[in-house]
């Protein structure tokens, strides 16, 4: 029988083991916190760096607040200057309220923008920056802000009146190809490519008189677009410019091309355009005020551009449209008197000021040669007479002289040249249409 041997245990061995295991522990304890304070300070820690988003400084000149100047919180930005961004429902009584500026002040204004009406209609994503006089708290310079390209300034001139300075830029234009097919509506189609709700309706205005959309165009015909953007400093102002499309339906091709002229032409050099007629009215009236970039204002005496032609005539005189178009604008201002404004194929805008009746509404399409208006005396006005402006891509223009579409084709000694333009673009449509299709 094989036996397992057990030590005896000994009372007096534990305690001794104890005590070696206590004094350890001591000495473990000792050399941590002797470590600890004897580490050497005078060396940097070990940093650990995490990527932290850039700061972006924001410029201290511009309040963004759409609040009271008196409201500006611990005066972290100068209390004299606010800005305030238009939204859906603004009006610019209700924005001069909000920021305490009298409305005399803005009549003062209006009575500047009467040759620009840039006021008239402000649409959101506008901006409106008002400076105070830091002593006086009087308003001294409003900035209207319409994209990057475009901006007014109206300055105070006295104690009663106002000018302004129009700035807008060139910038710079890069072409881009919007290439798509149908799918339901070309109008959908088109903004699903992506093109502008504005640009897709001007094209289909334009081959209004040749191509009928919801009968000629069917699902699988495609487009071709070559429009070019603006930009400012390598950002997009958000405006455009059609240069050339190209819609293939089924067994037919539709095209417009825009010509150094203003104009569309088809491929073979026929007007897309339906022709303007020059005056907006029959018969002969004398010309009471030419048109002048520089004129002075027959009633304040000061520098005022008058960007339009007036025409002396009864009131009660027949208006007529000079072109196919929608009205934009049916308006009563305090300067201007009751106005209409028609829009044309997204290219031309025509206004009729100092109006006596008017017989057309907003939104109502209009054509050439219909009666719109009869001329009166409205507004501030020296005596009846009608106020005429043609704008192209965006600026008032002598409509007296102005090239507008009157023609039906291309000169003949213009048409080379056109035919060399046309070529550049279908190539360029061609080759970035394989651009697309490859990726």
């Amino acid at each position: 029988m094989n036996t397992i041997w057990k030590p005896t245990p000994n009372p007096q061995s534990k305690q001794r083991r104890s005590r070696r295991f206590l004094l350890l522990a001591v000495v473990l304890v000792v050399m941590i916190l002797g470590g600890y304070f004897l580490t050497d300070f005078s060396q940097p820690p070990e940093l650990i760096v995490t990527e932290q988003p850039p700061f972006k400084e924001e410029p201290v000149h511009i309040i963004d607040t759409n609040t009271p100047l008196k409201d500006n919180p611990q005066n972290l930005i100068p209390d004299h200057i606010s800005k305030r961004t238009i939204t859906s429902g603004d009006n610019l009584s209700a924005i001069f309220d909000s920021v305490e500026i009298s409305q005399s002040i803005m009549v003062q204004i209006l009575a500047a923008d009467e040759s620009l009406l840039a006021l008239d209609i402000l649409r959101p994503g506008n901006t409106l920056t008002f400076t105070l006089d830091e002593e006086t708290r009087q308003l001294v310079e409003m900035e209207l802000f319409i994209h990057p390209a475009h901006q007014v300034v109206y300055h105070r001139v006295d104690e009663n009146s106002f000018d302004y300075e129009e700035i807008i830029l060139p910038g710079e234009w890069e072409q881009q190809l919007i290439y798509g097919e149908i799918d339901g509506s070309f109008y959908l189609s088109a903004i699903k490519a992506g093109l502008s709700e504005q640009e897709a309706g001007n094209i289909a205005y334009l081959f209004k008189s040749k191509l009928n959309f919801s009968r000629d165009i069917r699902a699988g015909d495609h487009f071709q677009v070559i429009r070019s953007l603006q930009l400012i400093d390598r950002k997009l102002t958000g405006q455009s410019q059609i240069e050339g499309v190209r819609i293939f339906s089924r067994n037919r091709y539709y095209s417009a091309f825009l010509f150094e002229d203003g104009n569309f032409y088809d491929d073979q050099g026929e007007s897309l355009a339906r022709a303007f007629q020059r005056y907006p009215y029959k018969g002969r009236y004398r010309v009471s005020s030419a048109f002048n970039p520089t004129r002075l204002h027959p009633i304040t005496g000061r520098i005022a551009p008058h960007k339009g032609v007036d025409f002396a005539m009864p009131v009660g005189t027949p208006i007529y449209a000079t072109g196919d178009g929608e009205i934009t604008r049916v308006k009563n201002h305090p300067f201007a008197g009751k106005y209409i404004e028609i829009q044309h194929d997204g290219r031309y805008l025509t206004r009729y000021l100092h109006l006596n009746k008017i017989t057309v509404k907003r939104g109502q399409k209009i054509k050439r040669g219909e009666r719109i208006a009869s001329s009166g005396n409205t507004g501030r006005s020296t005596g009846p007479h009608l106020h005429y402006e043609l704008h192209i891509k965006g600026r008032a223009v002598n409509p007296v002289t102005a090239n507008i579409p009157m023609a039906t084709s291309i000169a003949k000694n213009k048409f080379k040249t056109f035919q060399q333009r046309i070529s550049e673009l279908i190539v360029l449509m061609e080759q970035s249409q394989e651009d697309l299709v490859g990726t």
